[in-house]
């Protein structure tokens, strides 16, 4: 049991750093690689870019998966009361 947990913990680290993960059942298993994609700017960073961008703060933030893409979901509330929607590129950062 600690194995399979052990194995888990690595999966997920590395799938976290990107890498591409080969897995296999046992000595004689077919081999599968899974590529695993990571996002070039993080949630934590489309909330700083934007918060600085808008002079707002970001009061709500979703990840979606949009036509093949990740696409962050932030919503903002500015100083007056102005609540609104901005969607991120997670790939280039790019607001949409």
């Amino acid at each position: 049991m600690i194995k399979v947990l052990r194995k888990a913990a690595v999966v997920l680290w590395l799938s976290a750093a990107g890498a591409v993960v080969v897995c296999a059942a046992g000595p004689r298993a077919e081999r599968t690689r899974v590529s695993v994609t990571s996002s070039a700017v993080s949630m934590d960073q489309a909330v700083q870019m934007v918060e600085q961008r808008y002079h707002a703060r970001v009061v709500r933030a979703q990840t979606q998966r949009e036509e093949g893409r990740t696409v962050y979901v932030l919503r903002l509330l500015n100083d007056s009361g102005k609540v609104w929607t901005v969607r991120v590129d997670a790939a280039n950062g790019a607001v949409l």
